[in-house]
């Protein structure tokens, strides 16, 4: 057998990267060192964008608020920033948004979770390998085409028994956007599922439980900190989606939880303001800051109840 301690010695010859040893370990040393800098940067790089989108929101919101109260704000029930006598009520547009939120949720959340238990406790693997990519690819189809879907083929089905149901209203796009996110809510809840140790399961069965009995008392509970995770991640899709929002559930702000009719969401009032010639620094612009600031702080609020409930939670195995 070849002798390698003479490679070991600091002046000895490095037979594959050529020079010495000692200058192996140098440039060994050096690309460690400019690897960690460069990750984090990397790392440095994501704060540094919150940093800046938090510093935007609150720069331009604090020019809007000098000139509308606070308590008008959150109390005003009518949003009408183009108007010459204007009102900036944001909880007009924050009950259509938890309107369309809540109407996709209660789609979501029973069908996201039945079809996780499907498929991580009935299905076999190759049912499981073929729904799976089917499923998620609907993540890939273009919000833009969900919200036509829902303004031109959902709301006419719709109407069809329930002649009342307006031509732009809540209830279609919270349906649609209930299947826009059930890949993120089904596949996430699966793989939670799927992590559950086998020897739970047996010691269901051992007991004379059902499989159905045994997925909802033993794998559902085990598996309960990615399942919220999964429905917590669900929600902030919902709140923050736009395009579907903004062309099936229309651009009018209503005060009021009323699905069959038409509002204009936080979102879509964004992409009306977007879309027109604001002069900049005008209090309809300043605006679009005040209610993106009240869209991140609900994001924000539903993030950290997910991270508790993780935490509270949290099953190891």
């Amino acid at each position: 057998m070849t002798d390698i301690a003479p490679l070991v010695s600091h002046g000895a010859a490095d037979p594959v990267f050529g020079g010495t040893t000692a200058q192996f370990l140098r440039r060994r040393a050096l690309w460690n060192r400019l690897a960690g800098y460069v990750l984090a940067l990397a790392a440095l790089a994501s704060v540094l964008v919150t940093v800046g989108i938090v510093y935007v929101l609150i720069s331009e919101s604090a020019a809007f608020f000098r000139q509308v109260s606070l308590f008008d704000f959150l109390t005003d029930t009518e949003w009408t920033p183009m108007f010459e006598n204007a009102h900036f009520g944001v909880m007009t547009l924050v009950s259509a948004t938890l309107t369309v939120a809540g109407i996709a949720l209660a789609v979501a959340i029973p069908a996201g979770l039945g079809l996780a238990i499907y498929l991580s406790e009935y299905a076999g693997s190759g049912v499981r390998e073929t729904v799976k990519p089917f499923l998620e690819l609907l993540e890939g189809v273009p919000t833009v085409v969900y919200g036509f879907f829902a303004l031109l083929l959902v709301t006419p089905m719709l109407q069809s028994f329930m002649p009342e149901l307006s031509g732009f209203n809540m209830l279609a796009p919270g349906l649609v956007m209930g299947i826009m996110i059930l890949p993120y809510t089904a596949s996430v809840s699966e793989d939670a599922m799927r992590s559950v140790p086998m020897g739970l399961r047996e010691a269901g069965y051992a007991l004379g439980y059902s499989r159905f009995r045994v997925a909802l008392q033993v794998v559902v509970p085990a598996a309960l900190s990615g399942i919220t995770a999964a429905f917590i991640l669900g929600m902030s899709r919902a709140v923050g989606e736009t395009m579907v929002v903004a062309i099936a559930a229309g651009q009018n702000p209503n005060y009021g939880f009323n699905p069959m009719e038409g509002a204009a969401t936080i979102t879509a009032y964004i992409v009306q303001m977007a879309m027109g010639d604001l002069p900049h620094g005008s209090i309809a612009y300043q605006s679009v800051f005040a209610v993106g600031i009240v869209l991140f702080l609900i994001t924000l609020l539903f993030n950290l109840v997910g991270f508790y409930l993780r935490r509270r939670f949290r099953e190891e195995y």
